[in-house]
């Protein structure tokens, strides 16, 4: 494993002087809010669909391509953001990036066609991208190594919030006005989280003399690189790629059209079983945290919960039941919650001087796993439908099938030692 002393090392893991408990919570809570509305940006594609579609005539396929276009911009820059807190700081990166998700989010709400829409998904991708990356290296600074999997679990909860805002509420919105006008409002929230950072975010200043030499850009990413020749790094990836994004396909895009072409629900009714995924979905993160069970037995439960969350799929898949199509739907947001134990498994696969840089690439793989998951269930869905069969069948079957293959990857390839 590599030292302080190495190229992976990185200033903000030579710990900076700390902060009382109430002002860590504090700048840690202002930090939350710009990561729910990321959630909220990252989930619209369920409940504006429908308005998309009629609009601008999508199918599947574009559907897919659009939802994950956030997804594919926000995860291919968490190298680049993981750089930037390295060398700039938490504060500075967030305060410089998250003005793009305000721009995209504007672009959006006056597009005038589909090109438009799918650059300010982009755009608002790349201004999301530190959201949360900014939070675990703050918790990882701040906070007792021991409470990691707490802390970490209750601001993804909160930040879950988010979430909340694109079930009932914004399905009401889109409704009474337009789907337009829900980009109008979350650009106007996204203001208030900037605005709130900017005020509360202050890192104590790390003395002089503590200070190690800040590495270029060169050297950081060598540093980055150097991660992927470690064993143990492609079974956490591959699995990344799966397990937050098979709750983000569902929840973030295919919930709505499920509910409303399969058992005719309206929007507002799809919105509701979509806000009662999330609201479970904000408690589990700090429950399993709490359960956390250490390294060894950790890894056990991380490859038991994706094998059930894969069933559970593909019995939404093949049953065409509605009590089990709503059931199944908040059932998937409660065992959303397991994977925090994820990033525990992260923080303890590797030393402490590229932990930032891990959660970076682990980040990564969460959001580039979401952006292929999201493109290849539109891609099942077309070529489903165009055969005349249930395109939510595939859909459903082609989750759990990438989740079995990450499960099998995690469990068989190389395991970090401990």
């Amino acid at each position: 494993m590599a030292t302080p002393t190495t190229p992976l090392s990185t200033p903000h893991f030579t710990r900076p002087l700390g902060l009382q408990p109430r002002q860590a919570w504090a700048m840690l809570l202002a930090l939350v809010s710009g990561f729910a509305l990321s959630q909220a940006f990252r989930t619209i594609t369920a409940i504006m669909a429908t308005g998309l579609r009629a609009e601008f005539g999508l199918s599947a396929q574009a559907l897919g391509v659009f939802a994950g276009a956030f997804a594919f911009a926000f995860g291919t820059m968490q190298l680049f953001m993981g750089i930037g807190i390295d060398l700039y700081g938490v504060r500075r990166t967030l305060l410089v990036a998250f003005p793009l998700a305000i721009a995209g989010s504007v672009l959006s709400a006056l597009a005038p066609g589909y090109g438009a829409v799918l650059l300010g998904q982009v755009l608002i991708g790349v201004g999301c991208a530190p959201a949360f990356l900014v939070c675990t290296v703050f918790i990882a600074r701040y906070f007792p190594a021991s409470r990691f999997a707490m802390v970490s679990g209750v601001a993804m909860g909160v930040g879950g919030l988010g979430m909340l805002f694109t079930g009932t509420p914004l399905a009401w919105l889109v409704q009474l006005s337009s789907w337009r006008m829900g980009f109008a409002v979350l650009a106007g929230f996204a203001t208030l989280a900037w605005l709130l950072i900017f005020w509360k975010v202050h890192e104590p200043a790390q003395p002089a003399h503590n200070a190690p030499p800040r590495e270029s850009v060169l050297q950081a990413v060598r540093g980055f690189g150097a991660l992927f020749l470690l064993p143990h790094t492609a079974g956490i990836m591959l699995l990344a790629l799966t397990t937050y994004a098979s709750f983000l396909t569902l929840r973030g895009l295919w919930l709505g059209p499920l509910l409303i072409e399969r058992h005719g629900y309206s929007l507002v009714a799809s919105g509701n079983v979509a806000m009662l995924s999330s609201l479970v979905s904000l408690f589990t993160p700090a429950l399993f945290g709490r359960l956390d069970p250490g390294p060894g037995p950790r890894r056990r439960w991380i490859t038991g919960f994706t094998v059930l969350l894969a069933t559970l799929f593909g019995a939404i898949g093949l049953l065409h039941a509605e009590w089990l199509d709503v059931a199944g739907s908040i059932a998937v947001g409660l065992l959303s919650g397991y994977m925090v134990l994820q990033y525990s498994d992260v923080r303890s696969a590797y030393a402490p001087a590229v932990t930032g840089r891990a959660m970076a690439v682990f980040t990564m793989a969460l959001f580039l796993g979401v952006a292929l998951m999201q493109w290849v269930t539109g891609v099942a869905a077309s070529i489903a439908a165009a055969q005349g069969a249930d395109p939510y069948v595939a859909v459903m079957l082609t989750i759990a099938a990438m989740l079995a293959a990450g499960a099998l990857a995690f469990r068989c390839l190389p395991a970090p030692a401990h």
